[in-house]
């Protein structure tokens, strides 16, 4: 049998998943043994001690100052701010992705304008909102939502104008208006493949936050890291970096159980 024609049965699928993650595990243990060895002071690669250590002073005991959990405390800004920020794009994606993909003279206005906003760096104009908008929330929200929302506009615009001109014909056929033909053809069929897009903006719209936080926030997971970066706290980056990821596999894993779950029918929902 070609190697091309091969597919794992269920063990050795399992198998083959933990493997990478149990190289770099071990690679890192060894690495950070080595440096210890050496310089038992080293901060570069702490120890599987001190990283806990250091998780159980931010997430389980109280500081001293405000009085709260470090790492929850954080972790609610973050998502908080993360949360609002998907909100947002999801709905202005799916508006703009319908008119664009379903009205021929929105999309040859419009188009070629997202086309362009899509390739504009949202970390470039980071200092423009916080002119605009200070150096509050909103700032923050609306750099994900700038960051991510053309991507989802032009994902969803492309998967309008995918949808059969037989579906279209006959929607007008059986009378139905602009408006319907929207509501009953158009909106079922982005639906999905919004979740779908969702799950591939998240690692950008992570990114955008953590580097909004990083500069203007009084707390949130990117404003702890970056703190902490200026006495070298490897035992506390990683594993705020670890939880970031974390949190970011379980937004992704609830988006792919949803659009399972309402969407069937979807090839891009199937396992």
């Amino acid at each position: 049998m070609r190697f091309l024609n091969r597919h794992p049965d269920r063990p050795t699928r399992l198998l083959l998943v933990i493997l990478p993650f149990a190289l770099l595990l071990c690679a890192y243990l060894f690495g950070s043994a080595q440096r210890l060895a050496e310089n038992p002071r080293d901060k570069l690669l702490p120890s599987v001690v001190q990283m806990s250590d250091a998780v159980k002073q931010a997430a389980f005991t109280e500081d001293k100052r405000s009085g709260s959990y470090l790492l929850w405390q954080d972790s609610a800004a973050s998502l908080k701010r993360l949360l609002a920020g998907l909100a947002i794009s999801a709905v202005a994606g799916l508006c703009l992705g319908v008119a664009l993909g379903a009205l021929p003279l929105v999309g040859a206005s419009l188009s070629p304008l997202m086309v362009v906003l899509s390739m504009v760096p949202p970390l470039a104009i980071l200092p423009v909102l916080f002119i605009v908008f200070g150096l509050g929330e909103l700032s923050k929200v609306m750099l994900i939502v700038i960051g991510i929302t053309p991507i989802l506009a032009r994902d969803l615009e492309q998967r309008a104008r995918e949808i059969p001109a037989e579906l279209r014909i006959k929607a007008l056929t059986l009378g139905a208006s602009t408006w319907t033909y929207i509501l009953r053809v158009v909106l079922p069929q982005l639906a999905p493949r919004l979740l779908i897009s969702l799950r591939l903006v998240l690692g950008s719209a992570w990114l955008f936050l953590i580097a909004a936080e990083a500069i203007a926030a009084e707390d949130g997971l990117g404003y702890r890291i970056f703190l902490v970066r200026r006495y070298l706290a490897m035992d506390m980056i990683l594993p705020y970096v670890a939880w970031i990821t974390l949190l970011a596999w379980l937004m992704d894993a609830a988006l792919k159980r949803m659009t399972q779950r309402l969407f069937p029918w979807y090839e891009g929902a199937r396992p």
